[in-house]
């Protein structure tokens, strides 16, 4: 048998919950770091006397890294390709 006769089976049931569960985690990390992405970059009056401590250049670039983070996971969940190669 084939690798490529494997990849057109039908998913157990298994299979299907840990996809779902697996997504919904994606999505979930990705609207965090998008909101923590936020948090970094706009900062509240809260959080400025924590953030103001470091360098602003490198508290943008790191605002941006968690924005891109995000998107990626929330991609990673949408397009759902576990357990296929």
């Amino acid at each position: 048998m084939a690798l490529e006769e494997f990849e057109h089976e039908p998913m157990s049931e298994h299979e299907k919950g840990m996809i779902r569960m697996r997504s919904i985690t994606n999505y979930g990390m990705g609207a965090f770091m998008i909101v923590a992405g936020f948090f970094f970059m706009f900062p509240t009056d809260y959080t400025s006397r924590f953030i103001n401590q470091y360098d602003p250049f490198l508290i943008k670039i790191f605002a941006s890294i968690c924005w891109l983070y995000g998107g990626f996971r929330i991609f990673r969940g949408y397009k759902k390709n576990y357990y296929r190669n």
